[in-house]
Order: C-alpha cells, then structure tokens, then sequence
C-alpha cells in the first residue's frame, strides 16, 4: 500500500465519525480547549463545502460556521504523527497566504523541514532540469487554493498532501484535512506551534511534558 494509500483510507475513517461537542474530553486535548477557543481556529466561513460538512458542529446566527474543536485536535495529532514518519529534510511546507509566512517560517526554523512563504515555483518537484530542483516525500499546505501549484506537483509525483482546510475548501485533492481556520494570524500561528511541538515530540527530539522554547506568539504574524 503506498502512502497517499494510507494517507486516503485515514481519511475516510475520520470523516465517518460523528462526534458532538458535548461528548468532547477536554483532558484529552493537546491544549487546553480554551487556548483553541481565544485564537479563533474553530471559526469557519459562511460558506460550506461538501467536503469540510462532516467538520462543522453548528451554524451561528451570522451565519459562520463552527467546526468541531475535538476533530481539529483528533486532526492535529493525525498529522503529527503522520509527518514524524518523516525526516525533516523530506517535509515541504507551503504558505501563500501571508498570515501563514510566519507560522511556516518558525516551523521550518524549529523543525528543520523546507518551507516556501510566499509564491511556490511551479515545477520545482517535478522538473529535475531546474536549478532549484527539490524532491520531498510528503507536502503540507496551509490553504489548497492559494497553495494550488504545489498541490498540483504533489499530485504529479504521488506525494501525500496534509491541508489546512476552512469550511469553504476544496479537499478532494488531499490525503488529510486538518479543518481549522486557515486564514486568521492566531490560528495559524497556534496550529504551527502545535504541529512542531507535537513533531519535535513524536521524533524523540525533546520530552513530551517538557516545556516547549517558542511560544505561540513566536509562530505569530503581528
């Protein structure tokens, strides 16, 4: 079974569990729920995609979607351990979002892995006749739509694709949604410092309850 395999068949396993919030162990979180609830992750669009439904817990009165805190947690984990299968060196990371450059940045800055704030040259992993030629073997976007050329070379040569993912994505192309908000700076900020906390963790390279040297506002756009 190859990875993008793998990656399809975790995916359809977690979007099949029906989980209310009521139900949610708090105790059993990364952080605590209120840390998630302050910097907005769970804060959705006001449009909906048949693809992040399964995520959304509710509709507020303005209506906002709100996605399910327990399975952005469950999500966050899910990919950590996913990418600890991984050395830095074979993790790309991508933000064209400019609230995402920072978080990626410190990202690739605590965990070694490559990164692209910014624009994403097309090509770079399926054309070995560039100078700047790179292969990988796993890809983690913060958004499919703005990210869309490096999701489109992941495709091409078999990658697996983890993808932050708002309630209006599209995320037929991804092997694991993350449903979060995508677009806020603190969000964003606290999904990057949780995932290298987690990854510095699961790869052994600190203790886990040890506490982390960033911080989340470290991982922050001002």
């Amino acid at each position: 079974m190859g990875a993008r395999d793998y990656f399809s068949m975790l995916i359809q396993f977690q979007n099949n569990e029906e989980i209310k919030m009521s139900e949610q162990q708090e105790e059993n979180f990364i952080i605590p729920n209120e840390d998630y609830l302050k910097s907005g992750i769970h804060i959705g669009t006001k449009f909906r995609t048949k693809y992040m439904e399964n995520f959304v817990y509710k509709t507020r009165p303005d209506g906002l979607s709100v996605l399910n805190i327990q399975q952005i947690d469950e999500r966050l984990d899910a990919a950590a351990n996913l990418l600890a299968n991984y050395e830095p060196e074979d993790i790309i990371v991508v933000s064209r979002r400019e609230n995402g450059w920072k978080p990626v940045r410190m990202f690739a800055k605590v965990t070694g892995c490559k990164f692209f704030a910014g624009r994403y040259p097309p090509g770079i992993l399926t054309n070995p006749q560039l100078k700047n030629f790179i292969e990988g073997k796993v890809l983690l976007v913060t958004d499919a739509g703005p990210d869309k050329n490096a999701v489109k070379d992941a495709l091409n040569v078999g990658l697996p694709i983890i993808g932050l993912c708002d309630t209006n994505n599209v995320a037929n192309n991804l092997d694991l949604v993350i449903p979060c908000n995508n677009k806020g700076k603190k969000s964003l900020g606290l999904i990057f410092w949780v995932l290298a906390k987690l990854y510095m963790e699961k790869k052994g390279l600190t203790n886990k309850g040890q506490a982390f040297e960033y911080t989340i506002d470290n991982f922050t756009e001002e």
